[in-house]
């Protein structure tokens, strides 16, 4: 049987006569040969080069992380000379202040990028949206609603005076109108029940710092219109915040006559304001300084309600001012009724002794004038543009800001700061990645280690105050990223926010409720036991922090980010950003005000003399330090070593205990790759970062406004206070001994 044409073999058919085999040369075999050894010794270099490890990261994190820390710094400055402009000289190059900001720096750019991501999370519709969450997106969009706003005028604010005593200098005949009816008991308590407002005296509901498990009332001094009492001074510096204060005071009383269509008498509303600005002045000048506030233990001073009234007798108007009065008609609001025997823990015993013959200077008239221009001046810029307008001298002469925040922002965070809850559990689902936690857990539990391996190198401290500071250690409680429940348990946080119902078109009438139910809710408290996992932070907050009364330290999702945290960027980038952090917030249960509190938050005595005694020799060497530092941006002026001494121990206890915490790293996990583009270990990486986190600068208005009200040092000082306390830095940069970031006296507390 024959095969079919598809079978056949083609091969057979086509396959060629072999030919007569050719030789090769010697020459063409050696040839061969060495492009056959060429090539293998080719592939063999292209495979060692490949797996070649010549220590540095070459990951695109590396990369990234190894350009923000070259752009933002200086190599051309000698590090030991001046660390500061070394870390930040690039970026101090790069950045300008924006018109709208008073200080700008990483931090803040970090809030800057924080507030877009809030932006986007309020502006987006959805209809799956709980409850709480419309209502945040609805006082976002009453709070943007810009054209809303301006075409109100003042008619808000106005239709609210009249309840509040009116302002006598905006209106027609207060005595005859409100005269007979006023008090200075239901005025003061008005204001402070309904809206949060103390003018002449701050009570308020905090915890009982002695019983931290239980709430109690507390009296102090009152809040002040400008920064602080030196600007009252009216000179040098001064002169010009307390001009606009007063033509603030000015402008804004004539627009409300305006609106109200009342004639105005400039030199009569200008004798008025003076006037009030001349009481504001006195008790300003009758306030403790922040200086001599700082020990919690002689602060707290605890009496009875009627023992107040005996110590601290007032005559106002020719009426002798009544404690009991006053505490109830505030605490009326949330049907609590005071008794005489009621425990109350008074803060300024100075002050309110100062105040008596203060008032006895002032009528009726005067004392509303001032306590209603300290509620409507908060309110100024929830109103049209003209309103705002009335403040912008004020604000460049406190602020050193020429323009208005863009509306977005200022309601992003206002929004973010009256309902943290349902705001954190937004920017949590948007931007948090939650694997975070656990590595900051990892960070917390490693450092905590150090902070307690340390106290043995205290040569300053006995054995028996060092059991206790390390049984304090052991009791701190974290909180890191946000609480659990404002993602999962949305019952809870629609019932938080059940009592707010706001309107698109009333944001006047939206702040005025915010106002009622947060100063509400902190008076209910009074009959309350203090709840200690309660988070003291929202969860959208670029800052970290410490609670005495808690012993407890948070780590809000917002500041788990570059420059201070990525679980991809280098370690010793993270150790010297959060890292330092988590330490410094540790070291605020040690520092000056959280020594005094014991594991439980108690206001306790738990030192020896001798320990104790020490402890403010060792402080005094900062505090002495901090106050040679002389601020250029704020006209020469000395840091203030008492009121910033909390936060220098803080920064220089975290940045000791961060860099030995890295150093364990390092002998548990060996060297990391070193970062492309940079000639530093990464020692030298550790320190660089910790200083970027405070590259920044201040506008000179606001230079002088923080040097007087800010607890912590301005961002240079921060760097190089530290760097010069610290031994390892000097090391890490080869400092020679007395150059300027390597001084042979050093100040160490922990």
């Amino acid at each position: 049987m024959g095969r079919s044409e598809s079978q056949m073999d083609i091969t057979d058919m086509n396959t060629p006569r072999p030919k007569k085999k050719q030789r090769w040369t010697p020459l063409e075999i050696s040839l061969s040969v060495l492009v056959l050894l060429l090539t293998i010794i080719a592939v063999t270099m292209i495979a060692l080069y490949a797996t070649y490890d010549d220590g540095i990261c070459k990951s695109s994190d590396c990369i990234k992380s190894a350009a923000r820390l070259i752009q933002n710094m200086d190599a051309t400055v000698e590090p030991c000379i001046d660390f500061f402009k070394y870390a930040c000289g690039g970026w101090l190059k790069r950045n300008v202040i924006p018109e709208t900001s008073s200080r700008y720096s990483n931090f803040d750019i970090l809030r800057d990028e924080l507030e877009v991501v809030l932006k986007d999370v309020l502006q987006e519709p959805k209809t799956e949206d709980i409850e709480a969450v419309q209502k945040a997106k609805t006082l976002y969009r009453s709070c943007i609603n810009e054209s809303a706003v301006n075409n109100r005028g003042g008619e808000p604010l106005l239709k609210l005076l009249p309840e509040l005593y009116d302002w006598p200098v905006a209106t027609e005949s207060w005595e005859q109108t409100h005269g007979a009816s006023w008090t200075a008991e239901k005025s003061m308590a008005l204001l402070s029940s309904k809206y949060g407002k103390k003018v002449l005296i701050n009570i308020f509901v905090g915890t009982d710092d002695k019983n931290s498990m239980n709430y109690i009332i507390h009296v102090d001094q009152p809040q002040l219109g400008l920064p602080s009492r030196d600007y009252y001074e009216c000179t040098g510096v001064y002169t010009e915040a307390c001009n606009a204060y007063l033509d603030f005071m000015i402008s804004v009383a004539k627009l409300i006559r305006q609106e109200r269509k009342l004639d105005i008498n400039e030199t009569q509303i200008f004798l008025e304001m003076t006037k009030a600005m001349e009481l504001e002045k006195e008790i300003a000048n009758a306030t403790t300084k922040p200086e001599d506030r700082n020990d919690p233990m002689l602060l707290y001073k605890k009496m009875t309600l009627a023992q107040i009234q005996g110590n601290f007798s007032l005559d106002i108007n020719g009426k002798p001012f009544s404690w009991s009065n006053f505490t109830n008609e505030i605490m009326s609001t949330v049907n609590i009724n005071i008794p005489n025997e009621e425990d109350v823990v008074v803060y300024a015993p100075e002050y309110l002794t100062k105040l008596h013959s203060i008032l006895t200077k002032y009528t009726a008239r005067d004392l509303q004038n001032l306590m209603s221009w300290r509620f409507i001046m908060d309110l100024v810029s929830s109103l049209s543009r003209t309103y705002k307008e009335s403040r912008n001298a004020f604000r460049k002469a406190i602020y050193g800001t020429t323009s208005e925040t863009a509306t977005w922002r200022r309601c992003a965070n206002y929004v973010n700061g009256n309902m943290e809850n349902v705001v954190g559990r937004l920017y949590v689902e948007a931007a948090f990645a939650g694997k975070s936690k656990h590595m900051v857990e990892n960070l917390i539990a490693e450092i905590r280690e150090v902070f307690i391996q340390t106290l043995d190198d205290l040569i300053w401290m006995d054995a028996e105050t060092k059991k206790k500071a390390e049984e304090k250690a052991v009791a701190i409680k974290e909180r890191i990223g946000y609480p659990d429940d404002i993602i999962t348990d949305d019952k809870k946080l629609n019932d938080e926010y059940l009592q707010l119902n706001y309107k698109e078109d009333e944001y006047f009438e939206n702040i005025i409720q915010n106002l009622k139910f947060g100063q509400n809710k902190q008076l209910k408290k009074l009959r309350e036991k203090v709840d200690k996992n309660e988070w003291i932070s929202g969860a959208a907050i670029v800052n970290a922090f410490y609670s005495s009364g808690r012993n407890q330290i948070v780590f809000p999702a917002g500041i788990l980010q570059p420059p201070f945290f990525s679980a991809q960027q280098s370690n010793s980038l993270n150790y010297g950003g959060i890292g330092m952090v988590i330490g410094h917030e540790i070291t605020h249960g040690f520092d000056d005000n959280g020594r005094n509190f014991n594991k439980d938050g108690d206001l306790v005595d738990w030192w020896t003399q001798q320990s104790a005694n020490n402890f403010k020799k060792q402080s005094q060497c900062m505090v002495h330090q901090y106050s040679n530092f002389s601020w250029d941006l704020a006209g020469g002026q000395h840091l203030n070593g008492v009121n910033t001494l909390g936060e220098n121990i803080a920064d220089n206890g975290g940045i000791g205990q961060a860099y030995r915490a890295y150093q364990n790293y390092v002998k548990k996990n060996g060297e990391e790759k070193l970062l492309p583009g940079l000639d530093l270990n990464h020692k030298q990486l550790f320190f660089l970062n910790f200083a970027q986190v405070w590259c920044g600068t201040y506008r000179p208005e606001y230079a002088i406004n923080s040097i007087k009200t800010d607890v912590h040092s301005p961002g240079n000082f921060r760097i190089i206070g530290t760097l010069q306390n610290s031994p390892e830095f000097a090391e890490a940069f080869y400092c020679r001994k007395n150059s300027y970031m390597n001084p042979e006296k050093k100040c160490r507390v922990w």
